[in-house]
């Protein structure tokens, strides 16, 4: 090796340590791939590689600026120095995703195909970096052992101060129905803890007075654990030590607490016990109850690890029961149905994906047998079961679509002729109005009213170029969040100003997709997820595609999730909005990467390429 290639080395290996995930390899690594880098230089206005292409490497921006552009040349990236690019083919079957281009002089370092893939083998943080589909391997338990006991503990738990005597304490015990409270002194320094059964052997056993300070009385230095902690670790806490409460702090300030009851309450809070809990309530309010606990059953749902559309499938299955045991209870109070009839949900909940934040999108299809009297009977179970579920949290839908609208309350020989008129002359109000009710799924009542009408609605929109054409232009309404430079582009003005809309933004683009993507195939799956793998099973979309975009779906939804999860754990009501500050260096890779694929598919759609294979 001649003294300039040493030099060259050198250059590149200092280089890379400065560059993600370069920085993360050792430096016996570093010094051997720097020599395998291959240089190359290109020329503004020159193509670096196009769609289908084989790539020969891994591409590094040493200095200059890189366009990418998707299959029909809309913009995805402008990349500048320490921005690398090529990976996705790379990860499937070497072949080229995108189009690149030099804007300026660009000198580029390439990184051979099989010293790519030696390092993703080899190199966990590398692989990482470069894993799009990471969500699906990670582990998936939801016992209490595997979770943190911060998404386990009550926070803000009831304090007193040292010097409070023992009948106060006693007294807010038992007007707050706990069984222990923590002593602090300022800043929430944890002092000791007093329990009821201290309370009984300490005071009212040894005749103490009820004028005793608690300090005297209380547990010091408490057992106590770090949020961090697992509830393996609280369990064998409370077996070993035979106690009953523990104390989470952080360093020596007190931030929560747990309690045998808070194990039970735990245990008891899965989607099938409420489903069970609901089904024997007999009013909404007692329903009510049971759905508050969604939040809390959401954040541990996502804190065990299960994929998205598990977690909204289960949170789905909460308003599927309370929406069938409003119906029950409507027919108990009103009597046998006239005819037959049937509820469906549209929306977020006909999808199953509902999360943290639901309104009520429903309607009804009645029997063509309905006479003008037996609407009035519908109307007032309508009302009666759309009243019902505001009153567990599903507020009424902002549009009114609702069943207690007569316009979503209707015979089936109607609703055909709403479908109709939707596909034949698709304005833009038909448009809003399909988008919305090509999601319906029955809840309850007689099913084989949807049967026929949605296979013949699909087989029609199917046949309607021009249909469809509207349709996939409405889709493309929602874009992903893409800025130029890598960056984001975030909402301009008003409460979440900065901020990115992960529902609009984020997964309303895929799920538009997912509905074009089942009128082009008559797909009759309503759920996103299964859609797009429809879709790709009936090679709707390529195959390339189709596992693409399920990655980049599955990470947009999952990132969505953890947010709201994190707003619960906070103690604050879960939105869509979030800081991409909020999010690591590695996790904005990965997300503004998922966004680029929903763009490239969503360019393919509109150009009319890349639907088919």
């Amino acid at each position: 090796m001649t003294d300039t290639d040493t030099d060259r080395d050198t250059r590149i290996q200092r280089f890379l340590e400065n560059v993600h995930p370069y920085d993360t390899l050792s430096q016996e690594t570093l010094t051997r791939i720097a020599g395998a880098f291959r240089d190359r230089v290109a020329g503004p206005g020159s193509v670096i590689y196009s769609v289908g292409e084989p790539l020969d490497g891994l591409y590094l921006i040493e200095h200059g600026k890189v366009e990418i552009t998707d299959e029909v040349g809309a913009p995805v990236s402008l990349l500048k120095g320490r921005n690398t690019f090529g990976e996705r083919g790379l990860v499937r079957d070497g072949l080229a995703r995108t189009n690149a281009r030099a804007v300026d002089e660009t000198r580029l370092l390439v990184l051979p195909v099989e010293i790519f893939h030696e390092l993703n083998r080899t190199n966990h943080s590398f692989a990482r970096f470069f894993d799009r589909g990471r969500s699906g391997a990670r582990e998936r338990r939801g016992e209490i052992a595997t979770q943190k006991v911060g998404d386990l503990m009550a926070r803000n738990p009831l304090t007193v101060a040292p010097e409070t005597t023992v009948r106060t304490a006693a007294g807010t015990m038992r007007d707050t129905r706990v069984s222990c409270l923590a002593v602090t002194e300022a800043g929430n320094r944890l002092l000791g803890i007093v329990t009821l059964r201290d309370m009984a052997t300490k005071v009212v056993a040894s005749g103490l007075p009820g004028s005793t300070p608690v300090h005297e009385i209380m547990t010091r230095n408490p057992v106590s654990l770090a949020p961090s902690a697992l509830g393996s670790d609280l369990l064998n806490v409370m077996l070993e030590n035979k106690v009953g409460h523990v104390t989470v702090t952080e360093g020596d300030r007190l931030v929560g607490i747990l309690t045998q009851t808070d194990l039970t309450r735990f245990q008891a809070i899965s989607s099938a016990s409420m489903v069970q809990e609901i089904a024997e309530s007999y009013t909404a309010e007692e329903m009510a109850r049971v759905t508050a606990r969604l939040p809390k059953l959401l954040m541990q749902l996502v804190g065990a690890g299960n994929r998205h559309e598990v977690v909204t499938r289960l949170v789905t299955d909460i308003a599927d029961a309370a929406t069938r045991r409003l119906i029950a209870l409507a027919e108990a109070e009103l009597g046998a149905p006239p005819v037959e009839y049937l509820w469906l949900a549209c929306g977020s909940q006909g999808r199953q994906e509902q999360t943290g934040v639901s309104d009520q999108d429903n309607c009804m299809i009645l029997s063509d047998d309905a006479t003008e009297g037996d609407l009035t009977y519908f109307a007032r179970l309508a009302k009666f079961v759309s009243d019902g579920l505001d009153t567990c949290g599903y507020f009424y839908c902002p549009g009114d679509m609702m069943a207690s609208n007569p316009r979503w309350r209707q015979p089936l020989s109607v609703w055909q002729r709403y479908f109709r008129g939707w596909i034949d002359k698709p304005d833009p109000e038909a448009q809003m109005l399909a988008s919305v009710m090509f999601d319906l799924r029955p809840i309850g009542g007689a099913k084989h009213l949807f049967e026929n009408l949605q296979e013949e609605t699909l087989q029609a929109a199917r046949r309607n170029s021009i249909f469809v054409s509207h349709m996939i232009a409405n889709s493309l309404k929602h874009t992903p969040p893409l800025g130029l430079f890598r960056g984001f582009a975030t909402v301009r003005s008003g409460e979440h100003k900065n901020e990115l809309d992960m529902k609009m933004n984020g997964v309303v683009p895929v799920v538009d997709l997912g509905r074009i993507y089942a009128l082009k195939g008559a797909i009759t799956q309503v759920n996103t997820r299964a859609r797009l793998e429809a879709a790709e099973a009936s090679g709707t979309i390529s195959q390339s595609g189709g596992h693409d975009l399920i990655d980049a779906y599955d990470l947009i939804a999952e990132t969505r999730l953890n947010q709201q999860a994190e707003e619960i754990r906070a103690g604050s009501k879960p939105d869509n909005f979030m800081l991409p500050s909020d999010l690591s260096d590695l996790e904005r890779s990965h997300l503004r990467d998922a966004f680029v694929v929903v763009r490239t598919m969503q360019s393919a759609a509109g150009q009319g390429k890349g639907m088919l294979s």
